[in-house]
């Protein structure tokens, strides 16, 4: 990954030891939303690369920002998001494809396979925030402050928009369900 320039330049406040500590943990989840997002190992690397470039390059005014992973997330989110934006990246699509399989036997894998199938088409049915907000807590984990941070959004809003993307994923499971009863 990423290791930063191979000069020492002392005049910075952050220098390149310093930098590679801070964010050497944090490339693997930045990966795996810049995969997510993009659907592509190579565009997902290439992205983790572009950011950890531009944190190099504000390594000076690093010091202020108090979470520096949810900075890192959020700049990864947003490069991830320009990238799907613009006309280079028009082959490529949202999609959520990060689930582990355990061992069943081949009818449990093929009924789980086709919900998970389900759940992943209903959840990109999902307005892009509801996505990412849904993503981050209930899939990867993060807590409130991180998701604040990364998607820069207040509490109550991140509260809400996550009440409402399970609100709508819920109603949207229920719907699916009673339509194959009758």
């Amino acid at each position: 990954m990423f290791e930063g320039p191979r000069h020492d330049n002392r005049t910075t406040t952050m220098n390149q030891t310093t930098f590679v500590n801070t964010f050497k943990e944090v490339q693997n989840k930045m990966y795996f939303l810049a995969k997510r997002l993009l659907s592509s190992s190579d565009e997902a690397a290439d992205a983790v690369q572009e950011v950890m470039v531009k944190l190099w390059e504000k390594k000076d005014s690093l010091s202020s920002i108090n979470n520096k992973e949810a900075y890192a997330m959020q700049m990864t989110r947003n490069y991830s998001l320009d990238r799907l934006k613009s006309k280079q990246a028009s082959h490529l699509k949202i999609v959520h494809n990060n689930y582990e399989y355990d061992e069943r036997n081949a009818q449990e894998e093929l009924e789980r396979r086709a919900q998970v199938k389900l759940v992943q088409k209903m959840i990109k049915e999902l307005p892009e925030q509801y996505k990412t907000i849904l993503e981050l807590r209930d899939i990867k984990q993060y807590d409130f402050e991180s998701i604040e941070q990364i998607m820069g959004m207040k509490s109550t809003a991140v509260r809400v928009s996550l009440s409402r993307a399970r609100k709508m994923l819920k109603e949207k499971l229920e719907s699916h369900f009673k339509a194959d009863i009758a």
